[in-house]
């Protein structure tokens, strides 16, 4: 299985937010480099801290990533 990088940061917090986006819409996906973030020269040279996912699941990756948050329906609490 080939794996695509889907989103890259310098913040291994700002990654671990997107994996879990990932993984509550079922999307399997992997965060790599992350160590490397609690240092910015490492981080540097790695390239970043990656979130990947199979590649067949890139797209779908990409177009929650790339949706605007949800807002609360604020009606429901009345």
């Amino acid at each position: 299985m080939a794996l695509v990088t889907v989103f890259k940061s310098f913040n291994p917090a700002e990654a671990q937010l997107i994996r879990s986006r990932l993984d509550a819409a079922d999307i399997d996906s992997v965060v790599n480099h992350e160590l490397a973030g609690l240092s910015v020269g490492y981080t540097l040279a790695t390239g970043g801290v990656l979130v990947q996912v199979a590649e067949e699941d890139a797209d779908a990756a990409r177009e929650l990533i790339e949706a605007p948050p949800v807002e609360p329906d604020s009606s429901a609490n009345a």
